[in-house]
């Protein structure tokens, strides 16, 4: 079947969980418009989310109380995934309530790292879609193509990234922390470079994941799942180059 690094568009996403077959929606199928249409409505909630709390935490006073919003916004958003994950046709809800929760955590985060770093916010948005559009433009004109080898390829680097990540927070815990990697050296610019790349090139998975799911005629709520998936990356690819902005300007 098909294979993706984002947890959010795994292989068995198309399969009736009980029989393993392909669900397909009959009369009223997922399209690739009407999925490109709600990634646009999501991008718009969070954008609204986004910005009410930047204007909460944007100033010297706000940052102070930027917690609430940004552990509020990245636990509600988590919880808000697995629920999709599992239950894909909650989707309709579910889907929106995670664009406007983790908009509250990227409008918190975002006005933090503009305070220590002005500017950077407008750099990582325009690299964020910039990116997106250029690896659609590859992926639909077959200058990029998404074989089994890349999606194993990045689905692997994909896995190896989140073993780490969860490893540094881990033994945050506890005061330890993995060397390099978080500081704005040669060796964690290069981690967060790395970083940016695989996150990209998930990009390239989910377009093909979503375009296959069209092919296969999956149900109408599958467009709301599929722009779920493609935010779940979006979010993720726009932190990193936040992260990597941040080192480079440390210098």
């Amino acid at each position: 079947m098909i294979r993706s690094g984002n947890p959010a568009l795994k292989q068995s996403t198309f399969l009736d969980s009980s029989s393993g077959a392909i669900v397909r929606g009959g009369d009223n199928v997922m399209t690739l418009n009407g999925t490109v249409n709600k990634t646009g409505m999501l991008l718009l909630m969070c954008v609204l989310t986004a910005a009410f709390a930047w204007g909460q935490v944007s100033t010297p006073q706000g940052i102070v109380g930027a917690a609430p919003y940004m552990w509020g916004g990245l636990i509600g958003g988590f919880v808000l995934a697995m629920v999709t994950i599992f239950k894909k046709t909650w989707a309709p809800i579910t889907a929106p309530m995670y664009a406007l929760v983790e908009g509250l955590f990227l409008g918190s985060v975002s006005a933090m790292f503009e305070s220590m770093f002005p500017g950077i916010v407008m750099q990582a948005v325009l690299l964020t879609f910039g990116t997106l559009f250029a690896l659609l433009f590859a992926y639909r004109s077959g200058l990029i193509k998404a074989t089994e080898n890349f999606k194993l390829g990045v689905a692997a680097a994909t896995g190896g990234i989140f073993l780490v990540y969860l490893a540094s927070m881990v033994l945050g815990f506890f005061g330890i922390q993995i060397p390099l990697i978080h500081e704005s050296g040669l060796v964690g610019i290069g981690f967060s470079l790395f970083v940016v790349v695989i996150a990209a090139l998930n990009l390239v998975l989910d377009f093909d994941f979503i375009e296959s799911g069209v092919e296969q005629q999956a149900p109408k709520y599958m467009e709301w799942y599929g722009a779920f998936g493609l935010m779940v990356t979006l979010v993720w690819l726009y932190i990193e180059f936040l992260r990597l902005l941040s080192k480079l300007q440390s210098r």
